[in-house]
């Protein structure tokens, strides 16, 4: 298995960027939205960095994915399973509903077509 640094290096700052955001960001804005704009983009990061050959359409699998997510949380998925007391599980999908982190995923799913559209040529 060959590694991409380029990307690994992209996926640690954007992890830690997100960590940040987590724990220190307490706004209206950058935490809700900004986070989620860039939780696509540090899936694509960790993608490309571990699989060498490049996947078509990943930035629209990763939104699918995203959207998935947040469908879980419309159908309160967490709760139906009794999982809500497992924090990792209940984090990971979490609980509240917001058509706006859908449009966010979207956000950051258009940026990512832009950067393998600029890459390529």
């Amino acid at each position: 298995m060959r590694i991409n640094m380029k990307y690994i290096f992209a996926f640690v700052i954007l992890f830690v960027t997100e960590f940040s955001i987590a724990i220190f960001v307490k706004d209206t804005i950058i935490r809700p939205y900004i986070g989620d704009v860039l939780v696509v983009i540090l899936m694509y990061t960790l993608i490309r960095g571990l699989i060498p050959k490049s996947i078509k359409h990943l930035p629209l699998y990763l939104f699918l994915f995203a959207l998935s997510v947040e469908l879980a949380q419309y159908f309160r998925v967490v709760d139906i399973l009794s999982l809500q007391d497992n924090k990792v599980i209940s984090t990971i999908i979490g609980a509240t509903f917001d058509t706006i982190d859908i449009l966010c995923y979207l956000i950051g799913t258009v940026i990512l077509i832009i950067w393998e559209r600029i890459e390529k040529s």
